[in-house]
């Protein structure tokens, strides 16, 4: 399996409009980082694990030349807003596209695409296939997912475990029972916004403590805003086996 930070940045994105701090004028490409996704190879099937308003230019900047599916870990907008520019594999693979979601991102995408879903359909617009899901296990192909609940302030997200690898966004609780879901994993993504106090995200000192309570081999930090530090400064400070991710990396599993 292999996976592709498609993004790694958090809701604004790396720079931020009209920033002139040292992240956001930073000439080191690992300081720019879109929204935050990800791409699952494995077996038969391509996966992106969210479609947030940078979406094209991530399939055009990985060159993704099939997608199967499109899951989905939340309703907010950077994890949703770019699901319109799945029409371009509609066309080209001459399919709906196979979307995985709970209720209420399945309730955002109709109130924020109703003509995907309207009676009537236009010509050219996004085909799609729904897939509720909710925290039982389910698989795409040969690719098993175990969703996991994590808290973002008091809003519901799902992260996923498959095999040794786990993937969690915009967490900032996550109880005792979701944990033991991921311990044993190898390679474990987690977000660390910023280091200061935040309502609905992990600091970098709590993903820090988050990494080394789970133990994985190797844990990536994403969802990650310019307030963090340059990419470099931040990687220099982190214990053994965690790292920060960035936008193009890939990690074979």
């Amino acid at each position: 399996m292999i996976v592709t930070f498609l993004g790694t940045g958090t809701s604004q994105g790396v720079p931020v409009i009209a920033c002139g701090c040292e992240v956001c004028t930073s000439s080191d490409p690992r300081d720019n980082r879109l929204r935050s996704s990800i791409l699952i190879e494995a077996g038969d099937r391509t996966v992106a694990i969210d479609s947030g308003p940078d979406f094209r230019y991530q399939m055009l900047r990985a060159n993704v030349q099939r997608l199967d599916a499109v899951v989905y870990t939340h309703e907010h907008k950077d994890h949703v807003a770019g699901m319109d520019d799945i029409r371009a594999f509609n066309f080209k693979q001459q399919e709906p596209m196979n979307i995985y979601a709970d209720a209420r991102v399945q309730a955002a995408l109709m109130r924020e695409f109703p003509y995907v879903f309207a009676e009537f359909k236009y010509p050219g617009i996004p085909q799609v296939n729904i897939h509720p899901i909710g925290l039982e296990p389910f698989d795409i192909g040969s690719i098993h997912f175990i969703p996991i609940e994590v808290l973002h302030y008091k809003l519901p997200v799902l992260g996923f475990r498959i095999n040794d690898f786990t993937y969690i966004t915009d967490a900032k609780t996550v109880s005792p029972e979701e944990k033991e879901k991921i311990k044993g994993t190898k390679i474990l993504v987690i977000n660390a916004l910023q280091t200061q106090s935040h309502i609905s995200h992990f600091t970098l000192e709590e993903a820090i403590d988050f990494a080394q309570d789970i133990g994985a081999e190797t844990t990536y930090f994403t969802h990650i805003s310019h307030r963090l530090g340059k990419h470099a400064d931040v990687e220099q400070e982190l214990p053994p086996g965690i790292k920060l991710a960035y936008d193009g990396l890939q990690v074979s599993i």
